[in-house]
């Protein structure tokens, strides 16, 4: 345990919509207290290095939105006359870390841990007395949906078949393993519909990692030869984002989204909307509605990649919605649901077997396809937030970020 009473945490704070602030973009880098002497069943978290990508600008700009409420993970701290839980946010992220203090029975100070962290040096949670095992412990929240578990679990990397112990794989695993599985289970879940009849499949945002991965993992299935999987992969893109997006080698064709009109065969096809444009949708379905440009044969919703921080649009959003049921146009996925079903058609067995298989090719595969851009320090990570917020995301690079110096981030409370 720590001499001192408390340490001094730093936290990157987002205004919430609701609170009207004059810059609804202006991230705050606040400093609190955390007391070392915990309360009890609490663990300690240094918060060492997370993964910052368009996947998190999403939970941001849906922070308030009453179907995912993302800033009710972690409250933002309370320091007067700055912030405040009522008018800023965390925004949830994928992390590492290392238990520095605990007052759980079960859980010890210098364990590795990987989870649903917040955007800070240290993080603080309780965590249930019955609900860890040599895998992972809980953070309970009853006041979010029971279908959020996924989202609450720490997973102890000694004991996870899917950590690799390197700079290289942690870094990986941050940028790749939370859209990873949305791919993932979004590809069971369409594949399991018998991709609903169609020959092709179109992919907006096709640069975003969860697009690219979607893509990957129909690719990988067909060329397994597994039943009814010989689809046609386009990918749709931004002109300044088409060389990259051809360069990762995982669609049969990239496309702008400008010349999509003429570019598309007479194709049964599945669009992947992971960019969330209204104005392209609105081209896209009157296209389709032409029976001589092709079928459309459903539409899903994966992401919202153009959503920008804090977005007006997010909280206007119908998410009352049946993710499994037909609509006029437009299905949604959310992977937590789909996952309650597969564990009622699948062992846990059989479930962890697929994805280790799974995880452990994309860790091969996908090396060549981002470059990786770490950034340390409070004070950078927030022009590198910054600079996000004015000129957006660059697809070939993945961020790391630590609000640690390079040498505190492996140094001891």
């Amino acid at each position: 345990m720590p001499s001192s009473s408390t340490v001094t945490n730093l936290s990157l704070c987002f205004p919430r919509p609701s609170a009207s602030l004059k810059s609804r973009d202006a991230a705050v880098v606040a400093a609190s207290s955390i007391p070392t002497d915990l309360p009890p069943n609490h663990v300690l978290i240094k918060v060492e290095r997370f993964g910052f990508s368009a996947n998190n600008v999403t939970y941001q700009a849906l922070g308030e939105q009453p179907h995912f409420r993302y800033y009710d993970f972690h409250p933002a701290p309370d320091v007067a006359g700055e912030v405040s839980p009522k008018t800023h946010g965390l925004v949830p992220v994928w992390g590492f870390g290392t238990i520095v203090a605990s007052s759980h029975s079960k859980i010890l100070p210098g364990e590795r841990v990987y989870g649903y962290f917040a955007p800070s040096r240290y993080l603080l949670v309780p965590v249930s007395p019955s609900d860890a095992n040599r895998h992972a412990f809980y953070v309970p929240r009853p006041h979010l949906p029971a279908d959020r578990r996924p989202y609450n679990q720490i997973i102890r990397c000694a004991a996870d078949p899917e950590y690799t112990p390197t700079a290289l794989g942690e870094d990986l695993t941050m940028l790749y393993r939370p859209l990873f599985w949305t791919a993932y289970w979004f590809e069971d879940w369409i594949y399991s519909l018998g991709y609903r009849g169609a020959t092709s499949f179109l992919i907006s945002s096709a640069s975003a990692k969860t697009a690219f991965c979607a893509a990957y993992l129909i690719g990988k299935r067909r060329s397994r030869g597994e039943p009814n999987s010989k689809v046609k992969i386009v990918g749709l893109t931004s002109k300044r984002n088409i060389e990259f997006t051809r360069g990762l080698g995982l669609y049969d064709e990239v496309v702008e989204y400008g010349s999509f009109a003429s570019a598309l065969g007479r194709e049964k096809w599945v669009y992947v909307d992971v960019a969330g444009n209204d104005d392209l949708n609105k081209r896209l379905f009157e296209h389709f509605r032409a029976r001589e440009h092709g079928e459309l044969v459903t539409s899903v919703a994966l992401g919202m990649t153009t959503l920008a921080p804090a977005s007006e649009k997010a909280s206007s959003l119908d998410w009352s919605i049946n993710t499994f049921a037909e609509s006029s146009q437009v299905e949604q996925f959310f992977m937590v649901e789909w996952l309650n079903v597969r564990k009622h058609q699948l062992s846990l067995k059989e479930i962890f077997g697929r994805q280790n298989r799974a995880w452990k090719e994309l860790m091969v595969d996908c090396i060549p396809w981002v470059r990786l851009e770490r950034v340390t320090g409070a004070d950078a990570v927030k022009k590198a937030y910054e600079k996000i917020v004015e000129a957006g995301f660059s697809p070939d690079v993945g961020f790391i970020w630590s609000l640690w110096d390079d040498s505190a981030v492996g140094a001891k409370l």
